[in-house]
């Protein structure tokens, strides 16, 4: 008899071999209808791989990301199939599966493939689709599967690093491929297909190596599933981050100062303090000693770290300087510099927790097609705090850093998110520093202070940073899409690297345990998410501009300047509109560049003090005394 043990760990027993759609058919015929996939002793297969042995298994739907995945891979597999009857000569690379939909990097040689080419690509996934093909995955030796692609150097190279055993390959249709499994049923499941975009990728991400094209698609089991996507698609682009960042004046970039380093605006720069203060506020209340260090730093200085070692080709190169031997880094972590500080003085554990936090600008090379916007440059300032304490004082330290960081995202509205616990690749120990003990330790740590703080957790391993376990804050924005924003990470092994110690109760050396953390990640990403999750409506107190004063003829700009600086000495923040235009439009305008408040004044405001007050998307609010205005403003804008 074999043992199937279910999720909610019910069990069915089964005599001799079985499938996981024998599983779900001995469950309900409608949930085998609905299984696409299955995970068998954690391991993603297809529904028809046998199961010999007693065995953990999850049945995956559509409805299940897993499934989606499955589903979406084998749509890449649709796609390369259809290519290939259009571009016989097409040199197919890799097909994954990504987080909405699918690629396949494709050599088209000397041909090309332009966005007239998408709707027959289409046409003919749907119709290859319609004939039901079963994918039928099955080993293949490896001096066979080198053969099969002598003139492909991309497969031959991914079959080299492969060894006897461990190399399959997928049919479905007259259509093989190398693959390593994890699809749906059978060809017939996909219903609704795309093809988005087509843009140029290096072969492996190297741009050193031949440039390959990469094409987008996404696929459904129902074309109103399709159709609903097109629609959240083209709310995407209206709330994109950088047509809203051009529209209304919060950054920009120029060919001149480099691809990858933003420039930030007036009301931009108005934005960011606003959050730096507001979370300069939170942190004074919890303790944080603030501090500042420099853009570069000297290469041995991240040598210590272990910076240079594991990123030290793929970033920067080092800045030298007439003397020789001496170079510098530009600075891609502030941790480093932390440690330094720390160790300026001697401290007793009567001393710790030290909390240094400094809103730190760092410098990392993203090869130019990875850059996109404010969520991927070369050149952000994180909210960064490293904190040094004892490790008894550890998980305390943790969970105030998850309480500040939940803070962070109910002030700004982002509510719907998931933490992910960021652990070791136990399979790939070699990338990372430290020794096990000190992982161990760390990741429990994590782990403990996630549960006490009853957050809803995943686990990932091989998502660690090369010093410690990390709480990753995956944030979902107004579209659905998924960011990891703030992070949170215990570290035993700067500590050891730069010699950290403090004076214990027993007059002895100790070393102390780091966290490091960054409720908003980068003020750049968090931007972008921020403008794209509010569309630009940004929270009345986050406004760069809260007010525009609107005076109906110059004669009444003298007690706009009035008005405006008696709510600047207020602390809200706004501007005068003294154009040559009719008052309606520039409420108009006001409207669209998201202001939230629109003062008109006149002769009647003038004589009696007061101002007229609009507010955006509601109207008129009547006439109000400024001191009025004022009470209303601060409590229509607290946090």
């Amino acid at each position: 008899m074999i043992k199937i043990t279910l999720p909610d760990n019910s069990v069915k027993e089964f005599e001799g071999a079985v499938t996981a759609l024998d599983v779900a058919k001995s469950i309900s015929e409608g949930l085998a209808r609905n299984t696409i996939s299955a995970i068998v002793n954690d391991q993603q297969v297809e529904t028809t791989t046998p199961i010999t042995t007693d065995s953990t298994v999850q049945l995956l739907t559509w409805n299940d990301d897993l499934g989606k995945k499955a589903f979406w891979h084998s749509s890449a597999h649709l796609l390369a199939q259809a290519i290939l009857e259009f571009y016989p000569n097409a040199k197919l690379t890799i097909g994954p599966a990504i987080e909405s939909g699918f690629y396949y990097d494709v050599d088209f040689g000397d041909e090309s493939l332009s966005e007239k080419d998408f709707e027959k690509i289409e046409k003919k996934i749907l119709e290859n689709a319609k004939k039901g093909s079963t994918f039928s995955l099955y080993p293949v030796s490896k001096e066979d599967a080198l053969k099969t692609y002598a003139d492909n150097p991309y497969k031959v190279e991914l079959i080299s690093n492969l060894n006897d055993g461990e190399i399959t390959f997928v049919t479905h249709d007259n259509f093989t491929d190398l693959c390593r499994g994890g699809h749906i049923p059978n060809t017939g499941i996909v219903k609704a297909v795309k093809i988005l975009n087509a843009a140029g990728a290096y072969w492996r991400g190297n741009e050193k190596n031949p440039q390959l094209t990469r094409v987008y698609g996404i696929s459904f089991p129902k074309q109103k599933d399709l159709t609903e996507y097109l629609e959240r698609l083209e709310e995407a682009k209206r709330r994109d981050h950088r047509k809203l960042g051009k529209e209304l004046g919060i950054f920009a970039f120029s060919e001149k100062v480099g691809a990858g380093l933003p420039l930030w605006l007036p009301k931009g720069t108005a934005l960011r303090r606003k959050l730096e203060n507001f979370l300069s506020d939170a942190q004074k209340k919890g303790g944080y000693e603030f501090v500042m260090s420099p853009h570069i730093g000297a290469k041995e200085l991240y040598v210590t770290s272990g910076h240079w070692d594991k990123y030290g080709e793929d970033s920067f190169q080092p800045i030298k300087t007439p003397n020789e031997g001496e170079e510098f880094l530009l600075k891609p972590m502030n941790c480093p510099h932390h440690c330094e500080i720390y160790k300026t003085s001697q401290w007793s554990y009567r001393d710790l927790p030290k909390r240094y936090a400094e809103f730190g600008t760092v410098y990392r090379y993203e090869q130019s097609g990875e850059l996109h916007g404010l969520t991927r440059v070369r050149g952000f300032t994180q909210d960064d705090a490293h904190l040094f304490c004892t490790p008894d004082q550890l998980s305390e330290e943790f969970e105030k850093v998850i309480d500040l960081t939940l803070y962070v995202f109910k002030s700004l509205g982002f509510e719907d998110f998931v933490t992910q616990v960021s652990l070791r690749d136990p399979e790939n120990k070699q990338k990372y520093i430290g020794s096990d003990e000190n992982w161990e330790k760390a990741e429990s740590a994590i782990i403990n202070a996630a549960q006490k703080k009853g957050l809803k957790t995943v686990v990932e391993y091989g998502e660690a940073a090369f010093y410690g376990p990390k709480l990753d804050f995956m944030v979902k924005d107004a579209l659905g899409r998924k960011w990891q924003l703030g992070t949170i990470q215990v570290d035993y092994n700067l500590p050891e690297r730069f010699d950290l110690h403090y004076i214990g109760n027993d007059n002895e050396k100790h070393r102390p345990v780091m966290i490091h953390r960054a409720p908003f990640g980068s003020m750049e990403r968090f931007i972008a998410i921020l403008l794209e999750n509010t569309a630009g409506d940004f929270p009345l107190w986050l406004s760069p501009d809260q007010f525009i004063i609107l005076p109906i003829s110059e004669k009444y700009v003298d007690y706009s300047k009035k008005v405006s600086q008696f709510l600047e000495n207020h602390d809200i923040s706004g501007q005068i509109d003294d154009r040559n235009e009719k008052t309606g439009k520039k409420i108009r305008d006001a409207e669209l560049n998201k202001i939230p408040f629109m003062l008109v004044v006149g002769e009647n405001e003038e004589n009696e003090g007061t101002i007229s007050v609009r507010r955006r998307g509601e109207g008129d609010l009547g006439v109000m005394k400024l001191e009025d205005f004022v009470a209303f403003f601060k409590k229509e804008a607290a946090i």
